[in-house]
């Protein structure tokens, strides 16, 4: 018996399943066109495709809301310790949000939170 046997029955098998699903799925396909179909989730029809491209003003809204994600993120174990450490985790905080409203003002500053 070759020892490459059982991995050669293996890959056979796994190959003849993969062919086996995807014929399946070409059987069972109810619309091979996914652009001719109704709306899905809030009963209008879309207005462009799905993966077409956004306007380039709403990356510095998403670098913003990244910014406060963050914030949130070193929040929660903050609350969690802030009693146990007392006034250091405090002024620790307020020196973060300090930083963090400074980014804030800039970003107000060059226009990130103009829509026009």
């Amino acid at each position: 018996m070759d020892p490459w046997q059982p991995m050669l029955v293996l890959l056979g098998v796994a190959g003849a399943g993969l062919a086996a699903l995807y014929g399946l799925r070409g059987w069972l396909a109810a619309v091979r066109s996914p652009l001719e179909t109704g709306p899905f989730s809030g009963g209008l029809r879309p207005g462009e495709h799905a993966v077409s491209r956004f306007h380039v003003r709403w990356y510095p809204v998403t670098m913003i809301f990244l910014a406060f994600d963050m914030e949130m993120l070193f929040m929660y174990p903050w609350a969690k310790v802030v009693a146990e450490v007392g006034t250091p985790a405090v002024v620790e905080m307020f020196l973060f949000l300090g930083i963090l409203f400074a980014a804030v003002a800039y970003a107000w500053r060059e226009g990130a939170l103009r829509w026009t």
